[in-house]
């Protein structure tokens, strides 16, 4: 999935800091100012290549930019021009420092410096991680349930000691508590080496796995670990089990996956008693059960797959749990037995108003998850009676909530996340028996926050096919009447739903007179699954024109006026700013990109590239389909850039990103630099050492949302 992560979608969900200065935050290794000023921005060389499919030929003169020894990149024209385009950033940027400056102390004044997470109960210990002041990264702890010293399990500053970039992947302890199982990605390509280190001792086993992306799961008394490999395309096609104190070259693969586009994991069920394997794609996919206590046994094929039919499975005492939307849209849930796999009984029928999203067994009650209204439900539900139901009552008319970690099988309590727009991010234990909710922690805000002095509503925007689509919009109470400055943001693919939640980091838009919108427009599954359908393949085109009508929409109910509208997106989203850039133009204060997908019809024709295969069911297959490479090649962003003014535009890249690569945003800006017809500003940063999400430090992270958050604000007349 080309889902941004938490640094590349900054603007809408950053709210984390780091208390070091905002001067380290400003070194950029390969893009620091020369002593001369640059005259210009760079102007990439156009260099003839074309490629034809379905009788159509296509010209992409900037197709240099793609590194043919990728996932290498080391050809000196194209870095050449990457850092080029860098230091141009770098010096656009200067006047904007002393903004720059001061948002940074905004967003590191509002975030608690020395912080843990909530304990959680497992087993015979309390698990938690601190960030401890001046690190960048968390401390991973443990304590007796029945009391003594804690435990420091792991130091991710240590592990990222001398690195530019570090990300944690897996943390898996063994049932027994001796071993922890983690793996780690040190240039955000997302290919993860796993160790595994005695807790007794504190030393690191000599096992060693490399180019995972998947889970660690223990098994078979905590002498095997079941994982998945990365192939030479990135792709995981299959599951592999590792026997503690071996050589990863024995370990032995139990599952292979035939198909290119589909992708395998594998879990452990409600009991920890079975190993949950399911291989699928966007649309489809198929799960296989087999003996936790003997995972190279024999496997169970729960049902075989079928084009368009998803499901998932767990297990509670003998009995097969099955959410699937084989008979409704918005998913059901039935039991199946060892005996009939296959066949499915229905516990809760499909609904055209509840959209069942997710469900978690425990001993004595389950709960499934879910919307109505496009609003977060958490239902706790009764083995014996499925029709009693008893909803979580939330105290506002708009937030986001759901089960948060939940180790135990046995327990009387849940944890649950809950936030609003005007809400802190909280957690929360909910008592089963007693139906009442108890806050352990909120959000602190050092700085200080008055949730009074904010307001969020709920808007509806009848678009240009008489959809209605909502938007979840969030300003001060005493933002002058009258239109004025907007931020509207969206992501709208993959049914990957924006909730309304909270953002520390946002704050500094709204404490100047912004309002900030989230559009909720088809694509992703705010409003069930059939909202997502209806934004995917031969309907992509729905998701961008909601995003251009619910901003002339909220111009039309006077929060703001055409072209006083500033929108950001990442990833997918990024191709969403890309095409409403080609589209609507006029419409944009200015647009941050991160990250975007915008070289959409060369991606799709590429099947050496770990995604495509699997997302042809997202986009379409312009290989094997004319119509889908017709369609495709309409809105893609960079194939569409055409002689017109645009408004200004800040895009982001990493170098090493394996899900948007770097030469998407590279190429889309070198067309734009070429192809436009006004002198607005166009700037490209690309992340030397870092992936999809960024930099992976919550410091560094934090400062690019202080330049993006500049970028935006001076655009707009702002600038203190």
């Amino acid at each position: 999935m080309r889902i941004a992560s938490s640094a590349a979608i900054a603007i809408a969900t950053l709210s984390f800091a780091m208390p070091l200065s905002a001067q380290d935050a400003s070194r950029t290794e390969e893009t620091s100012l020369s002593d001369k000023k640059i005259a210009a921005p760079p102007v990439a060389e156009k260099r003839e290549h074309s490629y034809s499919h379905h009788g159509i030929t296509i010209s992409d003169p900037y197709h240099w930019l793609k590194d043919q020894s990728y996932p290498v990149v080391d050809d000196e024209d194209v870095l050449e021009y990457v850092k080029a385009e860098n230091a141009w950033f770098e010096q656009e940027m200067e006047s904007r420092k002393p903004l720059v400056e001061k948002l940074f102390e905004e967003l590191k004044g509002r975030v608690k410096e020395d912080d843990s997470s909530v304990p959680q109960k497992d087993g015979d210990w309390l698990y938690w991680t601190e960030v401890a002041e001046g690190k960048e990264y968390r401390l991973w702890y443990r304590q007796p349930v029945a009391g003594g010293d804690k435990e420091l399990l792991l130091d991710e500053n240590q592990m990222a000691e001398g690195k530019e970039y570090h990300r944690l992947g897996a943390f898996s302890v063994s049932k027994n508590g001796r071993y922890l199982a983690y793996s780690f990605d040190d240039n955000g390509a997302e290919r993860y080496t796993a160790r595994v280190k005695d807790l007794q001792t504190g030393e690191l086993l000599d096992d060693v796995i490399t180019e995972t992306r998947t889970s660690l799961v223990w098994t078979a008394d905590d002498t095997m670990l079941v994982y998945g490999k990365a192939n030479e395309n990135w792709r995981v096609d299959n599951v592999r089990v590792h026997t503690i104190g071996t050589s990863a070259d024995q370990d032995v693969q139990i599952y292979t996956e035939e198909d290119i586009g589909f992708s395998v994991s594998a879990g452990l069920s409600a009991q920890e008693d079975w190993l949950v394997i399911s291989a699928g794609d966007n649309e489809t996919n198929e799960v296989r059960l087999v003996r936790a206590d003997n995972p190279l046994g024999e496997q169970i094929l729960i049902r075989p797959r079928e084009k368009g039919i998803e499901y998932s499975v767990d297990l509670r005492d003998g009995i097969i749990f099955v959410h699937t939307n084989d008979d409704h849209i918005n998913f059901r849930l039935a039991t199946a037995t060892f005996e009939s796999p296959a066949e499915w009984s229905t516990l809760i029928e499909g609904s055209d108003e509840f959209y069942l999203t997710d469900f978690e067994l425990f001993k004595d009650f389950y709960v499934t998850e879910g919307r109505l209204g496009g609003l977060d439900q958490v239902q706790i539900r009764n083995y014996a009676d499925s029709a009693k139901v008893t909803p979580i009552a939330f105290p506002e008319a708009s937030y986001t909530a759901g089960l948060s970690n939940n180790p135990e099988y046995d327990v009387s309590k849940l944890r649950l996340s809950y936030e609003s727009m005007v809400t802190p991010d909280s957690v929360y234990d909910y008592d089963v028996s007693g139906a009442s909710l108890e806050l352990l922690k909120q959000q602190e805000i050092p700085s200080g926050y008055d949730a009074s002095l904010y307001t969020t509503v709920r808007e509806t925007i009848t678009v240009r096919d008489g959809t209605q689509v909502p938007v979840s919009v969030v300003m001060r109470k005493d933002r002058p009447e009258g239109a004025g400055p907007l931020h509207l943001y969206a992501y709208g693919a993959y049914g990957y739903a924006v909730s309304p939640g909270f953002s520390s980091s946002r704050l500094s838009l709204l404490d100047r007179g912004m309002a900030y919108a989230i559009a909720h427009i088809r694509g992703g599954d705010d409003l069930g699954r059939k909202w997502y359908l209806q934004g995917k393949l031969n309907d992509r085109t729905n998701t961008f024109n909601d995003f251009v009508d619910v901003a002339k929409g909220l111009a039309a109910k006077g929060y703001t006026e055409e072209g006083m509208i500033s929108a950001s997106g990442g990833s997918a989203g990024g191709e969403l700013m890309g095409v409403v850039v080609n589209t609507d133009p006029d419409l944009w204060k200015a647009v941050v990109a991160d990250v975007p997908f915008v070289d959409v019809l060369s991606t799709m024709l590429d099947t050496s590239l770990p995604l495509t295969p699997g997302e042809w069911p997202e986009w379409g297959n312009p290989i094997e389909s004319k119509q889908a490479f017709a369609y495709i090649l309409s809105y893609s962003p960079y194939d569409q850039v055409i002689a017109q003014d645009y408004p200004p535009m800040l895009v982001t890249a990493g170098l090493n990103d394996p899900r948007v690569t770097y030469w998407e945003p590279a190429k889309w800006v070198a067309k734009l630099r070429d192809t436009k017809t006004d002198r607005n500003e166009l700037l490209l940063k690309t992340n030397m050492g870092a992936g999809h999400g960024g930099k992976s430090g919550r410091f560094t992270s934090l400062y690019e949302a202080a330049e993006e958050y500049a970028f935006i604000l001076s655009h707009h007349g702002i600038t203190e």
